[in-house]
């Protein structure tokens, strides 16, 4: 798989790949990233065609989808690592 080209975003990496003759997308922000594969389709065969399937549209929902995860994770970290109610500092007089 090699990259062969990203999209410009203002807050989020979006990164085009190759593998054989099948492209993949990839959005990534701070914590996530989420991958579309577009598989062998003459219709994205390049960076530009893949420009004109990002849209509006489709960068809300994996924005949505981006958050989602985001507080899934906390989620489940908050379920297995609970905050305890002892303090971890020494009370200081």
């Amino acid at each position: 798989m090699r990259i062969i080209g990203q999209i410009d975003h203002p807050t989020l990496k979006i990164s085009v790949f190759k593998n054989d003759n099948r492209t993949s997308v990839k959005f990534e922000n701070s914590v996530s990233e989420i991958t579309l594969k577009m598989g062998d389709d003459d219709r994205f065969r390049t960076v530009e065609d893949i420009q004109r399937l990002i849209d509006p549209v489709l960068l809300e929902a994996v924005n949505q989808q981006l958050q989602s995860m985001h507080t899934a994770r906390l989620a489940a970290i908050a379920r297995s690592f609970p905050a305890s109610d002892a303090s971890e500092f020494e009370t200081i007089l």
